[in-house]
């Protein structure tokens, strides 16, 4: 796209719009958004890819994905439809429980192993396994062109060091074909002390920095920087809600469970822009995933942007 802004011809990037599900189980009981005719999975992501030109995959967070989900995913939607994939929370040093792997994984790991399971806590060898099927899942995305990113979603706990680094280093390493981007859940990454060397590093490992929107004031809130570190970038919004944010004991869908104002989606419009003029494509998504909150809200953005 390009803009004439007085004498400065502004080369702005493509700007892909969506939310960070499709398959929301309060998104579904609303009827706010899918037809009442849309009653399948196939029939559900149709209708979304007929709204939105983006997607982050979610469940992929939660369970490994198979590459025979991935086929029907190239085939029930268009030909420029970008799907953006959530790594495995096992591969981002999060607890996952031992129930969520695949069951001949389960029987292959050692005895008295605990109800949840850090990576550190497996066989070298099960780790690469569940790397590999991750890969080989995403392969139908990526060879139809639909593969946006692979996030990883580091949690609050995950600080700046040279282990770290080495660490994110490691998951590029293991998707050598795809593209990484980089989301921090802990302000320190980013703050006067440690922004412009988490950048650097992000950059030079041509890795996306993830930008966010999310509850400030929090000691692990990080703030809404923003910075481009690749030709693909992104923004998630995760809301703000400040009372739930990190309450003990909520469901997810709590957490998530607002939808921003007119006013506040506007602070966003010229840092969208300037995101933009940074890079080749930017993927602008809603975490809000709470009844038709997200949809609302990235239909907003879309239509302030146009």
């Amino acid at each position: 796209m390009l803009k004439l802004t007085g004498k400065v011809l502004l080369i702005m990037g493509e700007i892909l719009i969506g939310t960070c599900s499709w398959t929301d189980r309060t998104l579904i009981e609303s009827g706010c958004f899918y037809p009442i005719w849309a009653r399948s999975a196939e029939v559900r992501l149709r209708y979304y890819a007929s709204q939105f030109g983006l997607v982050e995959v979610d469940s992929s967070y939660y369970a490994l994905p198979s590459e025979k989900t991935g086929r029907l995913w190239v085939e029930r939607t268009g030909e420029k439809f970008i799907f953006d994939v959530k790594a495995f929370r096992l591969f981002t040093q999060h607890p996952t429980p031992v129930a969520a792997l695949p069951g001949d994984i389960r029987q292959a790991l050692p005895l008295g192993i605990r109800a949840n399971i850090y990576q550190r806590d497996m066989p070298t060898e099960l780790v690469s396994e569940l790397w590999s099927r991750f890969e080989r899942a995403l392969l139908p995305l990526d060879s139809a062109g639909k593969l946006g990113v692979v996030l990883c979603q580091f949690p609050p706990w995950f600080y700046p060091g040279e282990e770290q680094r080495d660490y994110i280093l490691s998951c590029r390493e293991r998707l050598p074909q795809y593209r990484v981007a980089i989301e921090f859940r802990h302000s320190s990454w980013v703050n006067e002390k440690n922004r412009e060397q988490t950048v650097s590093f992000l950059r030079d490992n041509d890795l996306s920095f993830v930008c966010v929107d999310e509850p400030q004031g929090f000691r692990s809130s990080v703030p809404p920087v923003v910075e481009t570190t690749s030709d693909l970038s992104l923004v998630r919004f995760h809301g703000r809600n400040c009372e739930m944010w990190e309450r003990k004991g909520v469901s997810v869908t709590e957490r998530f469970n607002y939808l921003y104002s007119q006013e506040e989606l506007e602070e966003w419009v010229p840092r969208i822009k300037e995101l933009a003029s940074r890079t080749r494509q930017l993927h602008v998504l809603f975490n809000n995933c709470y009844q038709d909150k997200a949809v609302v809200n990235a239909r907003q953005v879309r239509l302030m942007l146009d």
